[in-house]
């Protein structure tokens, strides 16, 4: 039985929904900016980082507890969305414990960059966690959300808007994912996040192209 939900929202600027992704003017900074961006998506960080520090840390880690077990009281598709926009959050924050909460350790991450996918949590970790300490101010606004349920797999798609700085500089970017869930010992989990950048401007010269002709992943747009 498939239960199917369109949403139309705005993410809050607020640490409930927030997400990464951008680029650099040049080739690198396209790079660059596609991975702390994307990779943040798409799309990373050490387990140990947390929201604030001593009393706050322990209050928001128990807030985010409640959160999490009220999901299972919902209507399986408001607790994806719940469940997304509680990632989403955790990711702004910096916070990759309280990400784990919401993906499988057997995770794999396609990000917007032309690069390999990223397999297990703990690769995904360590990668969000380089590209996190890059970015500051970081805001992501998710729209035009859309949630399907197939028993026990789920899938949710949505656009986001990334503003913040990344080394420094200003960056803005667009772009898609996809997150595909699977209902684990009655916990949604997500197994694969996939997340595409939309490009703003004219492809780098030096962007990589495969045999077929076109390049299968987009890099981010140039910060602006």
């Amino acid at each position: 039985m498939c239960e199917e939900s369109k949403f139309n929202r705005r993410a809050d600027c607020g640490p409930t929904n927030r997400l990464r992704h951008g680029c650099l003017a040049g080739r690198t900074h396209l790079w660059r900016c596609s991975m702390a961006i994307l990779a943040l998506a798409a799309t990373f960080c050490g387990a140990g980082f947390v929201y604030g520090q001593n009393q706050k840390n322990k209050k928001k880690s128990k807030d985010a507890d409640a959160n999490f077990n009220a999901s299972s009281l919902l209507p399986e598709n408001q607790a994806i969305d719940l469940l997304v926009s509680q990632m989403l959050g955790a990711w702004q924050a910096g916070d990759a414990e309280g990400m784990h909460k919401f993906y499988a350790d057997d995770i794999t991450v396609i990000s917007g960059a032309w690069e390999p996918p990223l397999f297990g949590w703990a690769n995904y970790a360590r990668a969000y966690e380089a590209q996190f300490a890059r970015t500051s101010g970081s805001r992501l606004e998710r729209t035009n959300s859309y949630s399907k349920v197939m028993g026990d797999t789920a899938l949710v798609t949505y656009q986001w808007q990334f503003l913040g700085n990344v080394d420094g500089k200003g960056a803005q970017a667009f772009g898609h994912t996809t997150l595909v869930l699977q209902k684990r010992a009655g916990s949604w989990l997500i197994v694969l996040n996939h997340t595409s950048a939309v490009p703003t401007g004219e492809p780098s010269a030096n962007t990589p192209t495969p045999a077929g002709g076109t390049p299968t992943s987009s890099l981010a747009p140039s910060a602006r």
